[in-house]
C-alpha cells in the first residue's frame, strides 16, 4: 500500500482483501480519500462536457509509448487535442508534445505514483478547452496505482508494449478490467521477443470481454489510423 494515498486499493469492495488494512480507522480514512477524489472527478467531467470535450485517460508502464503515440496521433486524428502530462519530475514529455505543436501542460507529482482528480483540476486552469475536441490525460507510468483513481475522463486507454511481455494482463488485472481500449504497442519488435498477441486476447477476454484491442506500431500508419478512428468514434458520443 502507498502510505501517502492508499493507492494500491482498487475499489471499495476489495479493501478487506489486504490483511494490513482490516482496522476500521484505516478503512474509514481510505474511503474518505476515494470519495473526495470521485466527487472532484465528476466535477472535472462536467467541466469537460460543458466545453464539448471528450477526455481520455492514458495509462501504462513507463516507456510503453504513451507520449510517442500522442506525438504521432495528431497526423491522423482530425480533431484538435490537448494533453495533461503526469510525471514525478521534469517536463520532458510536455516539451516533446509542445515541440510538435500540441498544447500540453506538465504536472509534476513529486512522490505520487499517479494523477488524481485534484491534480487534473488544477491543470485544467492552464488548458484552454474552448478550441479543442479531445483532452488526453497521460498518467504517471505505473500499471497499478493510476487505475485506482478516477480523474474525470470518459474513457480509459491502456497501453502494453511488446517488450513488457504478454503475461502482464493477468498479473495487473485491475487496470485492464477498467480499460475501454487496450493498445499493444511496439508491434514492430514482436519478432524479437517471445510475445503472443493471441495470448493477450485470451487474457483480455477473461477479464474484460467488451474491451477493444488494437495492435500498434508508430511505423505502421494503418495501426495509428485505427486508434484515431476509435477515438473519433467515442469523441462523438458527447
Amino acid at each position: 500500500m502507498c502510505q501517502e494515498c492508499g493507492c494500491s486499493l482498487t475499489d471499495h469492495s476489495n479493501l478487506h482483501t489486504n490483511p494490513q488494512l482490516n482496522d476500521t480507522k484505516t478503512l474509514s480514512v481510505i474511503h474518505k480519500i476515494l470519495d473526495k477524489n470521485d466527487h472532484e472527478a465528476q466535477h472535472n467531467r462536467e467541466h469537460f462536457e460543458a466545453n464539448n470535450v471528450r477526455a481520455f485517460n492514458l495509462m501504462s508502464s513507463p516507456g510503453s509509448g504513451k507520449t510517442t503515440l500522442l506525438e504521432h496521433l495528431h497526423e491522423y486524428l482530425p480533431k484538435k487535442y490537448a494533453v495533461i502530462e503526469g510525471d514525478l519530475e521534469t517536463s520532458r514529455d510536455a516539451d516533446r508534445l509542445i515541440a510538435k505543436g500540441i498544447e500540453a501542460y506538465q504536472v509534476q507529482t513529486g512522490s505520487a505514483c499517479h494523477l488524481d482528480a485534484f491534480m487534473v483540476h488544477q491543470a485544467l486552469h492552464h488548458i484552454d478547452l474552448k478550441p479543442i475536441d479531445v483532452c488526453f490525460i497521460e498518467n504517471v507510468g505505473n500499471l497499478v496505482c493510476p487505475a485506482s483513481y478516477d480523474v474525470g475522463t470518459h474513457k480509459n486507454i491502456v497501453l502494453l508494449s511488446v517488450p513488457e511481455g504478454d503475461d502482464k494482463i493477468e498479473k495487473y488485472p485491475v487496470m485492464f478490467r477498467r480499460a475501454d481500449l487496450v493498445l499493444i504497442t511496439k508491434m514492430d519488435l514482436a519478432e524479437h521477443f517471445d510475445f503472443s498477441l493471441v495470448e493477450c486476447r485470451k487474457q483480455l477476454e477473461k477479464l474484460n470481454p467488451d474491451v477493444t484491442l488494437i495492435p500498434v506500431s508508430v511505423k505502421d500508419p494503418q495501426s495509428i489510423t485505427a486508434v484515431a478512428n476509435w477515438i473519433q468514434k467515442h469523441q462523438g458520443e458527447i
